[in-house]
Formats: C-alpha cells, structure tokens, sequence
C-alpha cells in the first residue's frame, strides 16, 4: 500500500522552501546576497513533481521565542529539475530574498492561512508547498 500523497500538481500553488535561520546565518547571508540559485531539498516523490516555471516562496524558520520576522521571505521560480548534488539533491532557484521590511511573518500566515503545511508539519522536509487558494494570499501580501 503507498502513501497518501499530499501535493498534487492540479493544486499546487507553488513549493515552500524552508531554511533555518536560528542556525544557519541566513540573514547575514541575504543582506549580502539575495539572490538564490539553489536549495537542498530532500528526496521524495515531490522532487518527480518539480518542474521548471513553478513558483516557489522561501520560509525562513526558526525559534518563535526568538522571531517574529520568521515566515516568507522571498519568492521566485524553479529553473530546472531536482538534480543530485554529492550526496543530496537540490533545485536550481530564481528566487530573491525581499528587504526585511517586506517579510510576511509567520503571526501574518498563521491568522490567514492556518491550515498551511509548514505550520501544521514545521519538521517537515523540504520541499514543503502551497496550495493554489494559499498562494494567491501570499502573492497578495508580497504585492
């Protein structure tokens, strides 16, 4: 028996990727370079659905007691397939970081959309996702 398979390609708004900024020096690393060309993802039958065009936001995580600006923090495209990457995979990005300011904290997505996967599974691997109805709230946040 397979599992239950939870994204489906006719409602998919777009993939989630997460980073966790409480250990990763992420915000260092976007006040320098906000352009992202690549992610770690893990494998599962979600990297068979990733395809190039499909929109992707970036989560940034971390510790609510010591964040309120975690949540999305940027949005782009795949430009490719998965693709291995030594031992791991990972997705070929047009993706930009946005300025702090334009952060939509998790508080924000949480009253409008607390059904969201990466509140309901925050340990879940990447790459998490949107569906179609979330994505147009979150593309109406980011403007």
């Amino acid at each position: 028996m397979s599992p239950t398979r939870a994204v489906a390609v006719e409602d998919l708004g777009a993939w989630l990727l997460k980073g966790n900024a409480d250990h990763a020096g992420l915000r260092e690393r976007f006040a320098v370079a906000p352009r992202v060309e690549r992610w770690c993802v893990q494998p599962s039958y979600r990297l068979e659905l990733m395809r190039a065009g499909q929109p992707v936001l970036f989560w940034g995580s971390g510790s609510r007691r010591r964040d309120s600006a975690y949540g999305i923090w940027g949005a782009g495209r795949l430009t490719g397939p998965p693709r291995r990457d030594g031992d791991g995979w990972e997705v070929p990005l047009d993706l930009t970081i946005a300025p702090p300011e334009a952060w939509i904290p998790r508080s924000r997505i949480r009253s409008l959309l607390p059904d969201i996967e990466v509140l309901r599974q925050p340990q879940g691997a990447n790459p998490s996702y949107v569906t179609v109805r979330q994505y147009a709230v979150i593309m109406s946040l980011l403007g």
